[in-house]
């Protein structure tokens, strides 16, 4: 019935009866007895020393006396360890708090945050891990996370779903003549990313070593390649059909026309109250009346024209398209200052917004120390006068964004708004401010709960603030605040962070992205979920890591552009704009697949599981299906090092079924980074090749 696997496994459980043995031997000396007498005497223990030996038989758990025991805590918090956010920490949370799991306390183990993963190479001479396993209760959110172990491809154990306030799971995993194991903490699809996960007292019994090893391959280099045409010189009106205002409110728009420069404009249907420049086409003013006005926008330089009619709505919604620009964070965090901002403009002026880029953002780190005595915060000695400076992003056509928090401080431990929202709120409009970014980070100090009702009030208290001011401003409801997609719209904000920051790691892209299929029905014109800034170009320097070019692989950075503009997100660099290369530019000026994210019908994104990877797509208003075909595989782990290399210079296979879309008639098939028709006449199924980590971006239009 119960079977030993192998001469290792026979010859580790001879030595194990033999040890009770001479155990039980030298008890019998010591007692000065006789064998004989021992067994007349001793016969009950005699039995169950024998029980427990057949025991330790029939569950292989027969290690060797001289076996090691190798704790995960001791081993360290290796840079092979892949965490999705944050670092592993040693003795404590993720966080930095002593572990508490179910008010049980405990002293030592690892902190992780899924999705995490710990690798190690056991060389097959490991006999079991031990150890326990639960959600922190230091945590204001109930998160759902997953504890796993696999060993060589196989899976071990399972914790099951487990969230605050679980009792903490005990494991006991037989290794034997598992060569590589996987310890792995798992997001369970509720799109939360707080969750705090404890690996408590885990320790290996082997007899060699526990060595961590690399998690992925670290990737093949190769070299960019350009899939969007070059820009033709003839005119090009790239505007969404749509822009939003309200009543009354400063109104700036412009002709986003690409081309040779010099261009002039003309602009037919204006409402009553905006006026623009022709040499420009810049359109500023305000207007008073309700109401949707169909305009043409005609643009002209010497090799031609070209004309387009978009409208212009004045009412109760702005963002009608996801906003475009840039943040300073990711790239200049604290030292961002006047003169970086007048650059980035100047840049975005010139390269980037003939395409719809328009937002000028900076992040935390431009607060003065303290208020005036009337209550303003002021800018710092890096902004000694906001209302110039913002003049001119203005005077370019180009709009300015500003970020705060509604507690006593921000994320970066500066002056927030808490007690001051309205004169906050005034001041900004004063200086023209267009865009806001707020945090939740400081309120964690002042809310009396975690309840959404209770995250919400301080977001719904700075909407009011800000509408009373009487300007439109974009408002992003920021970092910090679980679920927001559900109350974000009612709290007033016209997009919402709805992950943890950002880094330029595939992993964490993958994260990211691909987890918005749980927020994605959110998304409607004005209502956008965000995940967080671009990582595309030179990015570091904001984050604790030299300025760097992206980590990300050519193939990764078009699967993250198609992602982000399939999502509707919200597209912020966070670049160097300085140092923005070719290759970056013709990710982020293609006209086609800027068009998918600027789309009139933001429609929610669906996602499909499928064998390769995922297939996301969603529908556009003029009738056609945006698909991209991702190969992407969040769990992937590198148990043959051969095999990964392999699988990086492969093709992936994604077959497309069009009456699951809805097509019952024949449909062209048009690559959007390569502004191509492929396919014609496509009838049924159609099948594509994508690289690895990379992507196929489609269209797909009835014939």
């Amino acid at each position: 019935m119960f079977e030993l696997k192998n001469e290792r496994d026979k010859m580790y459980n001879g030595c194990c009866v033999k040890r009770i043995f001479f155990v039980f031997l030298q008890l019998n000396k010591k007692c000065k007895k006789t064998f004989r007498t021992t067994i007349i005497m001793h016969g009950k223990i005699i039995v169950r020393v024998f029980i427990f030996a057949a025991v330790m038989l029939l569950n292989g758990a027969y290690a060797n006396i001289e076996a090691n025991e190798v704790w995960l805590h001791e081993i360290g918090v290796s840079p092979h360890y892949l965490q999705d956010w944050g670092s592993p920490q040693i003795n404590q949370t993720v966080v930095g708090t002593p572990f508490s799991i179910a008010g049980t306390h405990y002293e030592t183990g690892v902190g992780t945050h899924a999705i995490s993963r710990f690798f190690f190479k056991l060389n097959k001479k490991a006999h079991r891990v031990q150890g326990i396993v639960g959600a922190d209760d230091k945590n204001d959110f109930h998160t759902k996370l997953q504890f796993k172990i696999i060993g060589d491809r196989k899976e071990l154990w399972r914790s099951g779903v487990m969230t605050k306030g679980d009792m903490a799971k005990p494991f006991d995993v037989n290794l034997s003549g598992v060569d590589k194991v996987l310890l792995l903490v798992e997001e369970c699809g509720d799109g939360i990313m707080y969750d705090h996960a404890d690996w408590i007292n885990v320790k290996f019994i082997t007899d060699g070593e526990v060595e961590p090893i690399p998690v992925w391959a670290k990737p093949i280099p190769k070299q960019p390649y350009i899939l969007t045409p070059a820009e033709p010189k003839n005119p090009r009106i790239n505007n969404p059909g749509v822009y939003g205002a309200t009543p009354g409110a400063d109104f700036l728009w412009y002709v986003m026309a690409s081309g040779e420069k010099p261009m002039n404009y003309e602009i037919k249907g204006l409402p009553k109250g905006l006026q623009y420049d022709k040499t420009t086409g810049i359109i500023t003013g305000r207007v008073r009346e309700k109401g949707d006005y169909t305009v043409t926008f005609i643009a002209k330089n010497k090799y031609g024209e070209d004309k387009k009619n978009v409208v212009i709505k004045i009412g109760d919604r702005i963002a009608l398209t996801p906003p475009m620009g840039w943040n300073s964070w990711n790239c200049w965090r604290f030292s961002c200052d006047d003169e970086k901002v007048r650059q980035a403009a100047d840049i975005m002026h010139e390269k980037l917004q003939a395409y719809g880029w328009n937002f000028v953002n900076i992040d935390d780190g431009w607060e003065a120390e303290t208020r005036t005595k009337e209550g303003v915060l002021l800018g710092n000695e890096q902004f000694p006068d906001f209302k110039k400076m913002i003049d001119y992003v203005h005077s370019k056509g180009l709009k300015f964004g500003l970020y705060s928090s509604p507690g006593n401080h921000t994320c970066g431990n500066r002056l927030g708004t808490y007690g001051y929202v309205e004169t906050d709120a005034k001041t900004w409009a004063e200086w023209g401010v267009d865009y806001l970014k707020y945090d939740y980070c400081g309120y964690m100090d002042i809310q009396k709960d975690a309840e959404e009702k209770t995250i919400q009030e301080p977001y719904v208290w700075m909407r009011e603030a800000m509408d009373k001011a009487g300007r439109d401003v974009v408002y992003c409801v920021g970092y910090g605040a679980p679920n927001v997609w559900r109350w974000g719209a009612e709290a007033g904000g016209n997009q919402w962070r709805t992950t943890r920051d950002i880094t330029d790691e595939w992993n964490v892209v993958l994260a990211i992205g691909t987890f918005q299929d749980v927020c994605a029905y959110a998304t409607e014109p004005g209502r956008y979920n965000d995940p967080d800034m671009m990582v595309l170009g030179y990015v570091g320097g904001g984050w604790n890591t030299p300025k760097h070019k992206t980590l990300l692989t050519p193939d990764e950075q078009y699967s993250h552009v198609s992602l982000w503009m399939l999502l509707s997100a919200p597209m912020l660099l966070g670049c160097d704009m300085a140092l923005i290369d070719d290759f970056t530019l013709s990710l982020i000026t293609n006209p086609e697949v800027i068009a998918v994210n600027q789309d009139i019908l933001c429609a929610p994104a669906v996602k499909k599981i499928v064998e390769n990877g995922q297939i996301w797509y969603k529908p556009l208003s003029d009738g056609s299906i945006a698909l991209g075909c991702f190969n992407v595989d969040p769990y992937y782990v590198m148990w043959d090092e051969t095999e990964a290399e392999t699988m990086q210079q492969r093709e992936y296979e994604f077959t497309v079924d069009l009456n699951a879309l809805g097509f019952n008639t024949p449909v062209t098939v048009r690559d959007i980074w390569k502004n191509k028709d492929e396919m014609t006449g496509v009838n049924g199924k159609f099948t594509v090749k994508v690289p690895y980590h990379g992507v196929k971006f489609v269209k797909l239009t009835k014939e």
